[in-house]
């Protein structure tokens, strides 16, 4: 006979007011075909402005195993798998996105190779539906992320996939403030396998996530797993003052024994400041960069605010700080 195992999903919500009835359904009967799994949503409404909360709601009174919490505004998308992962006291977790590009009939899958003794999931994308601008900045955001990283980073991978509950654990412990989950969980270690699938397209509605926010999503993804900008600046520092040494010298040579002197040009001037003036300005932006990190860590503000919880239960989630399992 085969265990009958626990599983959250937790769903990060922001105005997804168009797919959440197709994502219910879908969700349902993607449960229907793992009778050997008690599974349950924790829906997390990050500060929507639409329906999504009534609609949620709506969704959890017609099915017991549906919870939802609510933010007390948004918070951002990594922040809320958070409080979803806090939430959480299954066997094992799976997170996703609620705009339907990752298809809830993977989750078998997922379920298939943590059953098999997978301790994390991954789920890789083979191909993508996003065109334009943003395809072409996903694809340079994975390359520049491999090159980056100072561990191995798994590439075309998102929120999507499960963790077992000793992974969860593990991720519950981790306090740091400026989140990527996906580089996070790869970080943990453990027996991590992979599933393949098509990323489509949204479910319905517009994209949440605006390119500006990705922007900044893919900065804390470089700036917390990898030291290789600050030691770029450094070898770039280095290499304008060798050159600038060497040029030093080669004028004083030819000053001391009488060779001409090149006069000195305003255009000549002009492009050293700007380049040596651009350099100095990029690597005190970066050392900016790193500095506001610390400071957030620093201030140790929650990650989230939790205003109500549906059903209504105490919950170590209640102020977004990270608890000891």
């Amino acid at each position: 006979m085969v265990e009958t195992r626990t599983l959250s999903v937790v769903v990060a919500i922001y105005n997804e007011q168009e797919t959440l009835p197709d994502l219910f359904k879908r969700l349902r009967s993607t449960f229907a075909t793992m009778p050997d799994v008690s599974a349950s949503v924790i829906y997390v409404n990050d500060g929507s402005s639409d329906s999504s909360l009534r609609i949620m709601l709506e969704q959890q009174a017609q099915d017991a195993r549906f919870t939802v919490i609510e933010l007390s505004r948004n918070f951002g998308h990594q922040p809320a798998i958070t409080a979803g992962l806090n939430a959480a006291d299954t066997d094992a977790v799976v997170m996703m996105d609620g705009d339907l590009q990752d298809p809830p009939e993977i989750i078998p899958e997922l379920v298939a190779r943590w059953r098999e003794g997978a301790e994390v999931v991954r789920a890789v994308r083979r191909q993508r539906a996003e065109r334009g601008i943003r395809r072409l900045g996903f694809e340079l955001f994975y390359r520049a992320m491999h090159w980056v990283s100072d561990f191995p980073m798994p590439s075309q991978v998102g929120i999507f996939g499960l963790v077992d509950r000793r992974v969860l654990n593990e991720l519950k412990r981790l306090p740091e403030r400026n989140r990527y989950l996906p580089g996070l969980r790869a970080w943990v270690g453990f027996d991590q396998r992979t599933v393949t699938y098509d990323r489509r397209e949204r479910g319905a509605g517009a994209a949440k996530q605006s390119l500006w926010k990705l922007v900044r999503y893919a900065a804390d993804a470089f700036l917390s797993f990898s030291y290789k900008p600050l030691r770029l600046m450094l070898a770039c520092g280095v290499l304008v003052s060798m050159v600038g040494f060497v040029l030093a010298l080669i004028f004083i040579f030819r000053r001391l024994f009488g060779f001409e002197v090149a006069p000195t040009g305003f255009t000549t001037l002009v492009t050293l400041l700007l380049f040596l003036g651009g350099v100095q300005l990029m690597a005190i932006g970066l050392l900016g960069e790193y500095l506001g990190r610390i400071y957030e860590e620093v201030k140790h503000r929650p990650l989230y605010i939790v205003k109500q919880r549906y059903p209504e239960r105490e919950s170590a989630v209640a102020d977004g700080n990270v608890r000891q399992p």
